[in-house]
């Protein structure tokens, strides 16, 4: 006889807390459907008719479209990225209402389920159709000034010719609206890494104050776990003049990731999907403050398929101008501060972006290069014959090899330069598969005298003493 007295059901003998763990897992999948499935259906049905059915055209229709089809393809899932631009910008109460101040690139890799997210600066110069140059963050404006609703679709398009990816989706929101919806989800707790000061903070309306110092106000946040409401979390995503290292663009692409981290988390949360005051509260900032063309049906699928995605698995990174990265200040004609790639095009940048997922090893055994690569091996460390030992494991791969002491000797970790810019990916793949080493664009100074040679490696392999011990594996 079962004894029901230990927290089980009578009717059934299933113990009380098996259900109750399948009854919140329920409602926390119910909950994130009906909090996307009512903000996309918002924008839907104040959008007004379309030219499909009714009911294809509400939420219900394009909920049962993924229901009925569970091997939705997005778009680059076959090409194992997904590639999703995220734009911020002032909106219609700020000035440079449509010049996005944040840009960033989230890519997903189905086949690991690894999802990147890359930092633009918003000072970026760019390539323009009339063969001109301008930075990333106007293209945006004249897209809109011409025909409005078309900035986010222009600014997607520019950035995968120049970094040589599709970018299909995008979502864009405006300052107020990235405020409210904080605050409508309570506010979010924040784990503030450095104290961050603002002397010069400028405060809205008071662009044009004749008193200048009366243009500014003093922003103050503390090290250690904040929480912030919507107004505070944009200023410490905006603010551009932090004393010290928070002063730089490097710092100011961080706090933004953070921010977006912790607002993804309070979204997720059940103190979020089950209340339907805040859910109603989001769908009420939706049609007026954020802009996207990622279906409701593809939303329901990313969500369906990346939900689970262990933080181990994101990659955050920034595209800046600090020391050995991959731009550097300029002066404009006019006088305007410009950031241009330190190579003179967009070749290093464009490699970055590419291969952004390159450093995961997956095979340990590969088959030789298809053509022969140029490859230079620096001993970065103080154990004696490395480099010549790494020299003789991967010649049989169709690497053509010299090798050389590094003049830094305190590497732990080995890493990989890509000197070709992008022209040897499949070199790059199978050193990263074969030493574990991962592409690196932080390169030492010492290593741009390698470039300056007439007898310029393809790539350069700096060992470390992670793989003092490790075998090459023979190809296959």
């Amino acid at each position: 006889m079962i004894d029901f007295k230990q927290g089980m059901e009578p009717e059934t003998g299933i113990p009380l807390e098996y259900k109750n763990k399948k009854r919140r897992r329920f409602f926390t999948y119910l909950g994130v459907i009906i909090i996307i499935g009512i903000i996309f259906a918002g924008q839907v049905l104040m959008s007004g008719p379309s030219s499909d059915s009714w009911f294809g055209g509400t939420i219900f229709g394009k909920i049962a479209h993924v229901v009925v089809s569970p091997n939705k393809k997005l778009i680059g899932e076959e090409n194992d990225r997904i590639n999703i631009l995220l734009l911020g910008m002032g909106g219609k109460n700020h000035d440079g209402a449509y010049l996005t101040d944040t840009i960033m690139l989230v890519s997903i890799k189905p086949s690991t389920n690894q999802i990147s997210m890359i930092s633009i600066p918003r000072d970026m110069t760019v390539p323009v159709s009339d063969g001109s140059w301008r930075k990333i963050n106007s293209i945006n404006a004249t897209a809109e000034a011409k025909t409005p609703g078309s900035g986010g679709p222009a600014t997607a398009a520019a950035l995968s010719e120049l970094l040589g990816t599709p970018i299909t989706y995008y979502i864009r929101a405006d300052f107020d609206g990235f405020m409210n919806i904080i605050d409508e989800i309570g506010g979010v707790d924040v784990n503030v890494a450095n104290t961050l000061d603002d002397y010069a903070y400028p405060i809205l309306g008071q662009e044009d104050n004749p008193d200048y110092y009366a243009r500014y106000q003093h922003l103050h946040v503390d090290a250690g776990l904040q929480q912030m409401d919507g107004s505070l979390a944009l200023k410490y995503a905006r603010s551009r003049h932090g004393v010290g290292a928070e002063g730089s663009d490097f710092a100011r692409a961080k706090r933004q990731q953070l921010i977006l981290e912790a607002v993804k988390e309070k979204l997720l949360s059940t103190s979020t999907l089950l209340n339907p005051s805040k859910i109603l509260g989001i769908m009420g900032q939706f049609k007026e403050h954020i802009d996207t063309n990622i279906s409701v049906s593809d939303m329901l699928a990313l969500w369906d398929a990346y939900k689970n995605v262990d933080h181990a698995n994101l990659i955050n990174k920034v595209i800046d101008n600090s020391a050995g990265s991959l731009l550097v200040d300029q002066t404009g004609l006019d006088g305007a501060y410009l950031l241009v790639p330190r190579s003179g095009n967009y070749d290093e940048v464009k490699a970055f972006v590419q291969n952004i997922f390159n450093s995961n090893p997956v095979p340990t055994s590969i088959a030789p290069l298809d053509k022969s690569v140029n490859l230079q091996i620096v001993n970065g460390t103080w154990v004696t014959g490395l480099a010549s030992k790494f020299s003789t494991s991967l010649q049989p791969y169709n690497f053509n090899i010299t090798v050389s002491n590094g003049t830094q000797r305190d590497f732990t970790k080995s890493a990989i330069y890509d000197l070709s810019y992008g022209r040897n990916n499949q070199a790059i793949t199978a050193l990263t598969d074969l030493t574990g080493a991962q592409l690196s664009y932080d390169s030492p100074a010492w290593l741009d005298t390698l470039k300056n040679n007439t007898s310029t490696p393809d790539i350069v392999l700096i060992l470390g003493t992670d793989v003092e011990k490790l075998e090459i594996a023979t190809p296959k």
